[in-house]
C-alpha cells in the first residue's frame, strides 16, 4: 500500500463538538498524549456507508479512557453520531474510521489531573490491511522478539497508543525481513497475537485462540468466535505454545483492519489456507456488508 501524508487528505475532521477542515485539525508539540502516550483509540470500518459495530467500539473507546482515568466528555450516543457525520461529509462509503481521545497541554507532566480530554474522529479511504494478492494464499509472519506485557505491568484491555510501541517496532523489524507482520508471544512465552491483530488456528476441524487476558479482546475477534460457532465449529480459548505450532492445519488473524487474513508462515511453521479459513472470510464478508443485521449496529 503506498504511502500517503494522513495530514494533508481532504475532507473534514470531528474535532471536540465541530467539523473542521482537514489540515485544521492539530494539537500543540507540548500535549500529554504526545509526550506521555495518554490517549486511546478505536480502529472502524464502514461499509456501504455503514460503520460496522458502531456502538460497541464507541463503548470500548470510553472504557479505554476510563482504564487511562480520564473521562471522555460525550456519550456513547454523542460519538455515534459524531462519526456518522464525518463518514457522510467526507463522502466515502468504504472506509476507516479513527476515534481518538487524549489529554491536552495544561499540564507537562507525569500528573495530569487537570488537563483537558480532547477528541477527535477522522474517516479515510484504506484498503485491505495487506496486498489482496499475497493475503489470498495466506501471509507471512515472524516472530516478534518483543512480548506483550503481564497484565499487572499494564492496562491490557483497553485500547491505548502506548500498548502498540512494541507492535510498531516488531512490524518494522518483520517487514524488513520480507514479512508481512509478527506474531507476539505473552510475557510467559506462551502465544499471544499479531501486533495489531487477533490469531486463530485450526485443528481436527476444531477452531483454537489464546486467551485474551494480556492483549485486546478484539471486536473482530468475537464477531468471528460467534460466526464459527453459528457454523457449528467448535471454538476452543486456552493457552497455546509455540511448540505446538507444528500441530495446527491452517491459521488467520482477525481484525477491524484485517479483517480476517489467512496465514501461510509463522517463522518456521507452515500452514495452508483451508476450508474453515475460506468460510470464515466469507461469512465475515456478509456478516459486514450493509444487507447483514450486524452492520446497523
Amino acid at each position: 500500500m503506498a504511502a500517503q501524508s494522513y495530514d494533508r487528505l481532504e475532507g473534514v475532521i470531528w474535532f471536540d463538538g465541530k467539523l473542521v477542515p482537514w489540515q485544521d485539525a492539530n494539537v500543540h508539540v507540548l500535549t500529554h498524549g504526545l509526550h506521555y502516550a495518554s490517549a486511546v483509540f478505536e480502529g472502524e470500518r464502514a461499509y456501504g456507508g455503514r460503520i460496522f459495530k458502531c456502538s460497541e467500539h464507541s463503548e470500548r473507546l470510553k472504557k479505554s479512557a476510563k482504564m487511562l482515568d480520564f473521562e471522555i466528555p460525550y456519550s456513547v450516543a454523542e460519538i455515534d453520531a459524531a462519526k456518522r457525520l464525518v463518514l457522510e461529509k467526507n463522502g466515502k462509503q468504504e472506509a476507516y474510521v479513527r476515534p481518538v481521545a487524549w489529554r491536552g497541554s495544561e499540564m507537562m507532566g507525569v500528573s495530569a489531573q487537570k488537563n483537558t480530554i480532547h477528541l477527535a474522529i477522522a474517516s479515510w479511504e484504506w484498503p485491505s490491511y495487506f496486498d489482496p494478492a499475497e493475503r489470498l494464499k495466506g501471509i507471512r509472519l515472524d516472530l516478534a522478539d518483543y512480548r506483550r506485557p503481564d497484565p499487572k505491568t499494564a492496562p491490557c484491555r483497553a485500547k491505548a497508543a502506548g500498548l502498540y510501541m512494541i507492535c510498531t517496532i516488531s512490524k518494522h523489524a518483520a517487514e524488513r525481513k520480507g514479512y508481512a507482520d509478527a506474531m507476539m508471544l505473552d510475557w510467559q512465552g506462551r502465544v499471544a497475537e499479531c501486533t495489531g491483530a487477533n490469531i486463530f488456528f485450526v485443528k481436527d476441524g476444531k477452531i483454537y485462540t489464546p486467551i485474551a487476558d494480556c492483549f485486546l479482546d478484539g471486536i473482530t475477534r468475537r464477531t468471528v468466535i460467534d460466526l464459527a460457532r453459528k457454523r457449528g465449529f467448535e471454538i476452543i480459548e486456552r493457552r497455546i505454545m509455540p511448540e505446538e505450532l507444528s500441530e495446527f492445519s491452517e491459521c488467520f488473524i482477525t481484525g477491524s483492519a484485517a479483517e480476517v487474513t489467512p496465514v501461510s508462515v509463522i517463522a518456521n511453521w507452515n500452514f495452508k489456507p483451508g476450508g474453515i479459513t475460506r468460510q470464515l472470510m466469507d461469512d465475515y464478508t456478509a456478516e459486514v456488508h450493509p444487507k447483514g443485521k450486524a452492520a446497523a449496529a
